[in-house]
């Protein structure tokens, strides 16, 4: 990547994805295979969305915990489904000690096989439900609320920053409840939390939906979806939550005695997002000058650049930090200044703007003469002038201006690429396989049989993302095989 420019987006998304990274300093690849090094740019974005997150959290009635990282495979193995579904992912500790070889070289010691194999957490539903069948035994230990925040191990084969990596960085709830509707209920709950926030906070609009049988989570009853759609026209699964029914609560004999006196199974949940939406992030409002941030989410709001000449360094400098502290004190915005000596004002410039600070303050010696400075808005570019005394006020509307814009703009993007079609010839046509680029959501007609679900994804790439919440039962024809369906299911193809 040449230092000062970008991959543009129509030259290859692909590689524009990456070098945005790259130039954002969010990220790089590590010598581990299929692991990423989350550095404290990147890592500072995802502090953010754990926070907004965790109040959520907390303010539903859920409370945080932490289980442990290594899953005996005989756990794991319980529910039949779950175990199939993460089979191909485990990383598998056999043993526990090294030893020195005679050639002087560090190997594992054949003698320290475990007894039994540990699976390096892929999810936690089975580690955490051993001791939830030790927690409950009755009506009133209902219902458990809890949530984790860790790291877990998935052996992906194809690998993308953020969006797709060996180990990454999520949160996980599991839920247990006395009923099939309080378990429900709490699932469509947290479903909300995860659209409010990534609607609210990242600017993305998303789809909210049930998943099908063939796409829901290994063990699920159902699984509801938020899919976002990026500026390729790909999807992106946002968040998930799951009503896991009582598949666990049997499986790890999960029982309660209720207040009729009768010994039932709880009813359970399970939910999750993931640093997958830093890559949502990225690829839904950036552009080929690098990195775009939502206000709401933004390490940082704000930044201040000085722009002096030899005999007025101390006076800029000055005047800078005043208006650091006052909109500090008045807006509380997550504000910085760059008065580095090392740097000239074009590549600060350059450099906050790759970074994607929704809002820069330029301000030289000519400014100061006439008690006002000038503001680059990150999303638009625009330079606007604005009086000192009317600083606070203009930063905390344009905040606003930019964190709506942003939504606006992916939601017509969304609602344009969203198509309805009538034939598998056009369902072909716009979907779009034939690149990495010109896809669409496509809505139409399924029969939501199983085959002509693999079928679709074998000849087009696309798959089923979700049927919307608001869907409402009609007839039509599934627009693979021509069978009645019920249903029109939005379909995409996906990261």
């Amino acid at each position: 990547m040449n230092k000062n420019k970008l991959t543009t987006r129509e030259e290859n998304y692909s590689d524009w994805y990456l070098d945005v990274i790259k130039a954002a300093d969010l990220a790089e690849t590590s010598i581990v295979r299929g692991c990423m090094i989350i550095k404290p740019y990147g890592y500072s974005i995802w502090e953010n969305i754990k926070d907004e997150l965790d109040k959520e959290f907390k303010r539903t009635g859920h409370k945080n915990a932490y289980f442990p990282l290594f899953i005996p495979l005989s756990l794991l193995s319980r529910e039949a489904d779950h175990v199939k579904g993460f089979a191909k992912e485990c990383a598998v500790v056999t043993h526990h000690r090294l030893i020195e070889s005679k050639d002087g070289k560090i190997i594992v010691d054949p003698e320290a096989e475990l007894e039994e194999p540990l699976i390096v957490r892929p999810t936690s539903e089975t580690i955490m439900y051993e001791s939830y069948s030790k927690w409950i035994s009755s009506w009133r230990d209902l219902p458990i609320m809890i949530n984790q925040w860790n790291n877990v191990v998935r052996w992906e084969l194809r690998t993308r920053p953020f969006i797709r990596t060996a180990e990454f960085l999520w949160q996980e709830g599991h839920t247990a409840h006395s009923t099939f509707e309080e378990a429900d209920k709490e699932a469509r709950t947290m479903l909300g939390v995860y659209r409010d926030f990534v609607e609210k906070k990242l600017a993305i609009p998303v789809i909210a939906g049930n998943k099908s049988e063939n796409e829901k989570f290994a063990g699920a009853l159902t699984t509801y979806t938020i899919e976002a759609m990026l500026q390729d026209g790909k999807a992106l699964q946002a968040g998930t939550s799951h009503n896991l029914g009582q598949n666990f609560a049997k499986a790890f004999d999960i029982k309660f005695t209720d207040k009729d006196s009768e010994i039932k199974y709880v009813w359970q949940t399970s939910w999750g997002m993931s640093t997958r939406v830093i890559g949502a992030l990225i690829m839904s409002h950036s552009d080929d000058n690098g990195l775009v941030l939502p206000p709401n989410i933004a390490p940082i709001q704000v930044v201040v650049i000085p722009i002096w000449k030899d005999n007025n360094k101390d006076e800029i400098v000055t005047k800078a930090n005043e208006i650091l502290k006052m909109l500090k004190e008045n807006n509380e915005l997550r504000i910085e200044i760059d008065d580095n000596d090392y740097e000239s004002p074009g590549f600060k410039f350059n450099k906050w703007e790759k970074k994607g600070v929704p809002i820069r303050i330029e301000m030289g010696s000519r400014d100061i003469e006439n008690s006002s400075v000038t503001l680059v808005r990150r999303d638009t570019l625009e330079k606007i002038i604005v009086k000192i005394s009317d600083l606070s006020s203009e930063i905390s509307n344009l905040l606003v201006s930019i964190q709506d814009s942003l939504y606006n703009n992916a939601m017509k993007r969304l609602t344009t690429n969203t198509v309805e079609v009538k034939d598998y010839d056009e369902f072909k046509k716009t979907v779009g396989t034939k690149d990495d680029s010109g896809h669409s959501f496509v809505k139409a007609f399924w029969c939501e049989g199983k085959s002509c679900e693999e079928k679709i994804k074998e000849e087009t790439k696309a798959t089923t993302r979700c049927l919307p919440l608001d869907s409402k039962e009609m007839e039509g024809k599934c627009i693979h095989c021509g069978e009645i369906a019920k249903h029109k299911w939005i379909f995409a193809v996906s990261y």
